[in-house]
């Protein structure tokens, strides 16, 4: 997991080819990236200021279609795209709730599989266990949200890792706006395959 840095909250940077950073919200990292996935335009997902920490004049950003009210020069996604910059492949998954009001499905807001150094990372985005999960395949590492509120809470992120099935599985979306540490620990504890805290 040395390639993979959890950045706080939904926040993380995947180094190897690319310097790539998910959701950068309050992060004190300086690295420029390469490469920035936006989830949703949520705040704590979609921070100008953190963004601008990070980017450089050739940074490629992709976020989803009405984050044009805050960029001008990104790439629009979905869920079902296929990407590729050098020797990182990026597809698009579908992330929404089904029984909160936060995450509509209309909206089309995404979750991200990325492929870098020989590993099918998947970030899930704000989501809840939605049917289609069933469809990832291959995934080495799950990043997924236990906080509750607005995403799966631990007993539903535990039935995802069992429909996902990751090789290892890395809790995020805690410790901030909802979730805490102990949240973490027993869905660690819940888990039948391997958990780490990053």
């Amino acid at each position: 997991m040395d390639n993979i840095h959890w950045l706080g909250h939904a926040s993380f940077k995947l180094t190897g080819d690319k310097i790539i950073y998910i959701d950068p919200y309050e992060i004190t990292e300086t690295e420029k990236a390469d490469i920035i996935l936006i989830t949703h335009v949520h705040h704590d997902h979609l921070s100008m200021e953190d963004i601008e920490k990070i980017r450089k004049k050739d940074t490629v950003i992709f976020a989803p279609e009405d984050a044009r009210n805050k960029l001008s020069d990104f790439n629009p996604v979905k869920p079902y795209q296929f990407f590729t910059i050098g020797k990182i492949k990026i597809e698009t998954v579908p992330a929404y709730n089904l029984d909160k009001e936060f995450h509509p499905e209309e909206k089309n807001w995404v979750g991200y599989i990325i492929e870098i150094n020989k590993q099918r990372i998947y970030h899930a985005g704000d989501t809840d266990l939605i049917p289609e999960m069933s469809e990832l395949k291959d995934i080495d590492v799950a990043l997924l949200p236990i906080g509750g509120t607005y995403t799966m809470d631990v007993t539903e992120a535990v039935q995802a890792v069992n429909i996902i099935q990751p090789r290892v599985v890395i809790p995020m979306h805690y410790g901030k706006l909802s979730g805490t540490r102990m949240d973490a620990e027993k869905f660690k504890q819940l888990c039948k395959c391997k958990v780490e805290f990053l």
